[in-house]
């Protein structure tokens, strides 16, 4: 897809980017592919047509009898009592994820869980959050099957609509229609609950943007808490009347607030203040009620959000754990009784923060991307030895999670997930990663978080089913269940003895556990203020454990000693939603009909149109464009017309792009009017001509991950054909064939993963390198040969990044005056005073405040960041190494303005050059945004 192309979306979907992301993982819309090996079957049952692989047959029928039955509940509130929508089940990937968009109309279904969520089925978690939104949708679009044109509804919900709506809605919704749902996690609430009682209460835009130095809710638990307020004030259908009356009156400034303020009496800000009054008195009295012990901290405290995930002793002086914070990417960490740290390694992507220590051994899952096709990813198993201090891969293409270590570190039980969902506890061997025992899931509930017991013969784990979760002992393949169908959140259990502890929150608030084995009774192992999480046994009768405070997890260890659980006083803040649906557990019922599946020809279903949108290149070229993107992302088609106001004619054009093989095939055409300038017996005179153009283009992305390193490659290669007509007042020698141009380049990237306040990578290394020439065409010779080179090192503190980058190009013939590499600052409004032949580029940037700044409705001020740097141009020609041709300093901000959710990122930059261009300091400004 070209600039042009990219920019367009993006200025239609910015503001809804991440309006309808599930919050276990969190992402936008997906454009990847899966490969092309996936052979795909479709099932319709009453307005929903699930597209599956072969391999979910299962699942593609449990939900083609769940979806539409749910559907009239979920959609009530809405008065939503028919859908349909296109269901996509998704089976290639690890990370776990589920959206509904427009443009075009689909909802996408991660099948793999994580290995932490809900107490119910995963795809049942799903099903009644994704349909609320498909609700939502149908709502603002008039329950249209084909709300055409699908990008201006869903620009214009992007601009409308705040995202805290749409996923608070849907998360109210979820918990009032189950037994279950975010609602009734006190651990999805807990930095919320933490902050205000600790007296730091958010302002409406920093709990609903996030900030770069604290933990903040984030817009799933605001949305959550104010929606909640709401529906008990205003009842069921509020949400129908807000979205109603933005129907009614689309075009105002703010109109959600203007439909809150109609209808509520109160604008966004003011409902957020009222609802964080409301919830901090309900927390205070809980707090009142609730008897509570506080522990020591082990780990340096740190005055921005930085926690310290699953602690566990090394000896009596050090403490390993995995850490994370604003300035630091998730690594390992040694913490010493002085609090000191020694910093290991850093890791990939993980879904939940994971590891195990045994025998000197750590073992860990991270997520793996296959190179091409996106859609598919893997979990696999790492180990790291203390002693040796090397590192193996246990497991390649592997579907395993939460691997955890025998005492003597010479296997692993690990959770194996298959591409039909089939779920399996396995032994691995840790000398060369042989599976060395599979233990039968005649259920196939989902497993999650197994654990050994000293002898490496009995196994305690977690499984989930619709009926909710239990903690489950495996000893000798029989399976006894310890906790039955439980709507606490289990999790992590590990043995102590003849007992095992676990999270959970029995008195409201997310404590560690212990059960006997043989007894089954249960006592508190903490009673910690907000939460205590992931208990690491030592060898001295004490255990490690995570204690939530204000910034994070932190670290405390604790002697092994019971005590009784104490009241629950957790505060369900959907309880009045769940009295006004009064449906109990909509998932109840199900039928368990057989549906005609059929197969899916992916080549029968390549295109699918579904909107029109302007088309503005610049304040000369606007036009209408039809657009196409099937549902598999398999094939894009862009067709349109542009007017040219200053030509006073219409360019035609088309562009389709094929993605589903492992090199991405795209053609572009253009028919469209030209104009020059030349001059002709002392006279400049116009010419104009119209011509076809056709351009060809393959490339082939890479990209591989390893650890906490990523690196991508990328080959591109292009032709195009132009064939000029209807010339008019054109000279002699006009050429009117311009025949197959070559274009090829090439790209390495390689870097470490970054955080949230790195503004550029600390550590990187960019190679680019391109070749245009003319070889069949000899009226037009000419060529250009660009390198480039881009090199990034970690500044004086954290965060701060130095870049030196080299380019040099060699150009000519027609390409002589063509620029292809990066350029001096300033260098547009510069005169040249040579053709360019090289740039050496040096920049320092670094943030240095972070203010969390609310300017009313206009702007919440994130970040603030500067920079220095010193550009060389045509080195031994122009300048030299004493003589810069420019220099100076930037400062920059990000910024959500008009409190919407893409970030802006607003700059202004003072470039001083060289005196002997006898030019002036020039002052620019920049102008950006991300989401």
């Amino acid at each position: 897809m070209n600039a042009n192309k990219l920019l367009k979306i993006s200025i239609l979907t910015a503001s809804i980017s991440s309006l309808i992301s599930h919050s276990v993982f969190g992402q936008i819309f997906s454009t990847e592919q899966n490969p092309l090996s996936v052979k795909w079957r479709y099932i319709s049952s009453e307005g929903f047509k699930i597209i599956y692989p072969t391999e979910l047959e299962k699942e593609a029928q449990r939900m083609a009898n769940t979806l539409p039955h749910i559907y009239p509940k979920v959609g009530l509130g809405l008065k939503q009592q028919n859908a349909a929508i296109p269901v996509l089940l998704q089976n290639r990937g690890t990370i776990a994820n589920g959206f509904v968009q427009l443009g075009p109309k689909k909802s996408e279904f991660y099948t793999t869980p994580p290995q932490y969520f809900d107490s119910q089925d995963w795809l049942n978690n799903l099903a009644v959050h994704e349909l609320r939104h498909v609700a939502q949708f149908d709502k603002l679009t008039g329950n249209q099957k084909h709300p055409f044109p699908e990008l201006v509804y869903l620009a214009y919900f992007g601009a409308a609509v705040p995202t805290w709506f749409f996923e608070g809605d849907a998360v109210v919704n979820e918990t009032a229609l189950t037994f279950s749902g975010r609602g009734r996690q006190p651990n999805w609430i807990m930095p919320f609950r933490a902050s205000v009682l600790e007296g730091k209460k958010f302002s409406y835009s920093k709990a609903y943007f996030g900030s770069n130095k604290d933990v903040t809710p984030g817009y799933y638990q605001t949305g959550f808490l104010m929606m909640a307020n709401l529906k008990e004030q205003y009842g069921q259908f509020v949400s129908d009347s807000l979205l109603g009356d933005l129907r009614k009156r689309p075009v105002r400034p703010y109109p959600f607030s203007q439909s809150l303020k109609k209808i509520a009496g109160v604008n966004t800000q003011n409902l957020f203040l009222k609802t964080q009054e409301k919830i901090t008195q309900s927390w205070k009295i809980q707090e009142q009620n609730t008897s509570v012990e506080n522990y020591e901290i082990l780990n340096k405290k740190s005055n921005y959000a930085t926690s310290y995930f699953l602690p566990v002793r090394l000896n009596k002086n050090q403490i390993l754990a995995l850490k994370e914070s604003k300035t630091q990417a998730r690594h390992f960490v040694i913490i010493n009784s002085d609090k000191s740290e020694q910093k290991l390694f850093g890791i990939g992507y993980q879904e939940q923060s994971w590891f195990s220590l045994k025998n000197n051994t750590i073992v860990w899952d991270e997520i793996r991307y296959d190179p091409r096709y996106k859609q598919r990813s893997y979990s696999v198993i790492c180990t790291y030895n203390l002693m040796t201090k090397k590192f193996k891969r246990l497991s390649r293409k592997s579907r395993l999670f939460s691997p955890a270590l025998s005492s003597d570190g010479k296997k692993v039980i690990a959770v194996q997930v298959d591409l039909s969902n089939q779920f399996n506890l396995v032994e691995i061997s840790t000398s060369d990663g042989s599976i060395l025992k599979k233990y039968a899931n005649l259920e196939n509930e989902i497993l999650q978080t197994p654990s050994f017991d000293s002898s490496g013969n009995r196994i305690a784990f977690i499984s989930v089913s619709e009926k909710g979760k239990n903690l489950k002992l495996l000893n000798d393949g029989i399976s006894e269940t310890l906790i039955a169908d439980s709507r606490q959140q289990l999790s992590r259990p590990i043995f102590i003895g003849e007992s095992i502890a676990f999270n959970a929150h029995l008195n409201g608030i997310d404590n560690i556990y212990q059960i006997d084995i043989q007894s089954k009774k249960i006592g508190a192992l903490t009673a910690a203020k907000y939460g205590a999480f992931n208990p690491g046994i030592s060898t001295d009768g004490k255990f490690t454990f995570n204690y939530y405070q204000i910034n994070g997890y932190e670290i405390s260890e604790k002697e092994i000693n019971e005590s009784a659980i104490g009241e629950n006083h957790f505060v369900d803040f959907s309880a009045a939603a769940e009295k006004q649906e009064n449906v109990g557990n909509v998932f109840e019922g199900i039928p368990d009909s057989t549906y005609q599946s059929k197969p899916y020809r992916t080549g029968l279903n390549l295109f699918n149109f579904h909107s029109i949108i302007p088309s503005i290149d610049n304040e000369y070229i606007f036009g209408l464009e039809l657009q196409s993107n099937n549902l598999l992302n398999t094939m894009n088609f862009y067709t349109g017309a542009k007017y040219h106001r200053d030509l006073k004619r219409f360019e035609y054009t088309a562009d389709i792009s094929y993605k589903a093989l492992y090199p991405v095939l795209s053609v572009v055409y253009r028919n469209r009017p030209k104009r020059t300038f030349y001059r002709a017996n002392n006279a400049v005179k116009q010419g104009d001509w119209r011509e076809h153009y056709i351009k060809l283009n393959a490339s082939l992305p890479l990209s591989f991950n390893s650890r906490n390193e990523n690196f991508a490659f990328s080959l591109n290669a292009a032709t195009s054909y132009t064939q000029r007509y209807l010339p008019e007042n054109m000279p002699n020698g006009f050429i009117r064939e311009l025949k197959f141009p070559m274009e090829y380049s090439f790209a390495f990237n390689h870097s470490v993963r970054t955080t949230e306040r790195d503004i550029a990578p600390r550590w990187a290394q960019v190679f680019r390198a391109s070749y245009n020439h003319q070889p069949f065409d000899p009226n037009l010779k000419g060529e250009i040969l660009a390198l480039g080179s881009f090199l990034y090192f970690p500044g004086f503190l954290h965060n701060h990044s130095f870049l030196a980058s080299f380019n040099y190009q060699k150009a000519t013939g027609v390409n002589q005056y063509a620029t292809d590499i990066s350029t001096v600052y300033g260098y547009n409004n510069i005169l040249a005073k040579s053709k360019l032949e090289n740039t050496l580029l040096f920049n320092y940037r670094f943030p240095f405040a972070f203010p969390d700044w609310e300017i009313g409705p206009l702007a919440y001020v994130r970040n603030f960041r500067a920079g220095l740097f010193c550009h060389y141009e045509n080195i031994g020609k122009d300048t030299n190494f004493g003589e810069p041709k420019t220099f100076g300093v930037e400062l920059n901000s990000s910024l959500n303005i008009l409190r919407y959710q893409p970030v802006v990122d607003v700059g202004t930059r003072l470039v001083f050059v060289n005196k002997i261009y006898n030019q002036n300091p020039i002052l620019e400004f920049s102008f950006n945004y991300s989401f």
